[in-house]
């Protein structure tokens, strides 16, 4: 099955639509630090700096906006490890309009509870995010709600994709963007852009080791539902992608590296001793996979002097083991 293509003009209009309502947020260049993660000049996207804590308001903001007022006033509806869930609550109470937001055990009190500050009725269903997902689109068909994909609506990855056009513009000179992957809507939309914009740049994806839905899929040549998610990381955790953020990651990523959980708490605790940031645990996974070497292993060769981007792409604490 072939889906339809997100395309740049596609991400430009998610750029301007949203611009008034999201925050542009700084890409720092890693200097003045002690324990530098990688011999490579490496930035970071501090997208845990956007509003509710992660990128995920580009998306589920530009899918809002493009709703009808009819749909708005049914209510939206979505499921979500947490992170989504927080964009859709964001974009409700920004346009008027109750969001109903479905969350597995997994996720944290304190994202249900921040979710709920935000004005939108939580549903806690399910183990691990798929089975949230199943019972969120019963509720929109029961209820006549409007269902917002947390990573295959192409208006959700459009407005993720506006980061790359943000980041490209704050240094058009880097040679790699490293991108955690969960369902695959955050790397589905910059690679889109990137490659639009500059072909040359390299794209490389970060699943965890106990979550590897897109590698394993691209083992497969096709899309596979995992046994099993065994990784503490909860926002990187479905057990399944969807076609079209499988065809797009298979056209524009380059290659794809897994961390395990350590990996990614290693690499938070950098990210809040050195910079001061609180980043959840799949916040910090791409950082990871440059910090524990991992791209060195990949199929992407890149020269000691190329300029890296990753992304604290979510704030939060499960990363973080403060002293006493």
């Amino acid at each position: 099955m072939t889906t339809m293509p997100v395309t740049l003009d596609d991400i430009q209009g998610a750029f301007s639509r949203i611009k008034d309502r999201v925050r542009r947020t700084p890409l720092l260049r890693t200097r003045f630090i002690q324990n530098a993660p990688s011999q490579n000049p490496l930035m970071v996207k501090l997208e845990c700096l956007q509003v509710t804590g992660s990128f995920k308001p580009r998306g589920a903001m530009n899918a809002a906006l493009q709703l009808s007022e009819d749909d708005l006033k049914r209510g939206i509806i979505t499921a979500s490890g947490g992170n989504h869930g927080l964009g859709v609550a964001y974009a409700g109470w920004s346009l008027g309009a109750q969001a109903v937001i479905y969350l597995p055990a997994s996720t944290p009190a304190a994202k249900a509870e921040k979710l709920k500050a935000w004005g939108a009725e939580v549903v806690i269903e399910g183990a691990v995010y798929d089975d949230a997902n199943e019972a969120a689109l019963a509720r929109a068909e029961r209820d006549g709600l409007t269902y917002i994909h947390a990573f295959a609506d192409p208006a959700v990855i459009a407005g993720q994709g506006t980061m790359a056009v943000e980041m490209l513009k704050q240094s058009p000179g880097l040679d790699a963007i490293v991108v955690a992957i969960g369902g695959g809507g955050l790397i589905s939309g910059i690679a889109t852009a990137a490659k639009a914009l500059k072909p040359e740049i390299k794209i490389i994806g970060v699943e965890a080791e106990g979550a590897p839905t897109l590698s394993e899929s691209l083992r497969a040549d096709e899309l596979v539902t995992l046994p099993e998610i065994t990784t503490k990381a909860g926002t990187l955790a479905p057990r399944r992608s969807a076609q079209r953020n499988f065809e797009i990651i298979r056209e524009h990523v380059d290659d794809i590296v897994l961390v395990n959980d350590e990996e990614m708490r290693t690499a938070a605790q950098w990210l809040w001793f050195e910079m001061g940031l609180g980043a959840e645990l799949a916040g910090a996974a791409s950082l990871a996979a440059v910090q524990a070497g991992k791209l060195a292993g990949s199929k992407v060769d890149l020269p000691d002097d190329a300029l890296i981007a990753t992304i604290a792409c979510g704030s939060g604490t499960d990363g973080i083991a403060l002293p006493n």
